[in-house]
């Protein structure tokens, strides 16, 4: 099994002397080369749930395997494990806009060295042509359209080869033709790449490309 959850809890204080309980003994199993979609409505604990998958919050209760690894033991590896490992797609894009749409894509490369190597500039591109928006590459974040946007971090995220992808709300914020192209993009790169992704998500046409659908309600998942 290359992802298990085991009775996963998470609470948030909420400033009243009260514990937010927004995790509640949630169980997860994902077989390496899924996609996974998870929907449920807003304040279900979706975005708390993918912080956990990426290794980005620590759970207060239960365990995480990530591909044998104890993710929840493994405090002092967790950079390591983020930039090696999980790939993320935020709904924001978070590109900066000092830098091109490839150099954007090869900011994962600089969390170790000074400069990306000759093969990961050549993985950059053929991602651009993958995505389809090689055009694009030395274009600034200001110029793009959101579904070009969506696409360079996208790109971003799967520079370093990741096993897993963690996508949130990745169409939020696009119109629907282009939110149905990049939920097909995601498709694409799973089969193609044979990347594991779980992507959260509202959107209908999202879920509509994942191997199997999970939902999020009051902190139970189901």
């Amino acid at each position: 099994m290359f992802i298990e959850l085991t009775d996963i809890e998470k609470y948030y204080d909420d400033g009243a002397a009260k514990s937010n309980h927004v995790l509640r003994s949630v169980n997860m199993r994902v077989e390496k080369g899924e996609f996974v979609a998870v929907k449920g409505p807003s304040g279900s604990g979706k975005t708390t749930l993918l912080s956990i998958l990426g290794a980005l919050l620590q759970p207060d209760k239960g365990r995480y395997l990530l591909n044998g690894l104890d993710i929840t033991e493994a405090s002092t590896e967790l950079p390591q494990i983020r930039n090696r490992e999980i790939g993320f797609v935020f709904q924001d894009h978070r590109l900066l806009p000092q830098f091109t749409a490839l150099e954007n894509i090869l900011l994962p490369a600089l969390a170790s060295n000074s400069k990306a190597d000759k093969e990961q500039m050549d993985y950059a591109r053929k991602l651009l042509a993958i995505t389809d928006i090689a055009h694009v590459a030395e274009q600034y974040p200001p110029t793009l359209s959101g579904g070009e946007a969506s696409r360079v971090a996208i790109c971003r995220a799967l520079l370093m080869k990741p096993s897993l992808l963690l996508a949130d709300e990745p169409t939020g914020q696009l119109d629907s033709e282009n939110a149905s192209k990049i939920a097909s993009l995601l498709s694409e790169i799973n089969r193609s790449l044979g990347t594991t992704i779980i992507m959260v998500t509202h959107s209908e046409e999202a879920v509509a490309t994942a191997h199997r659908i999970l939902t999020l309600k009051d902190g139970v998942l189901q």
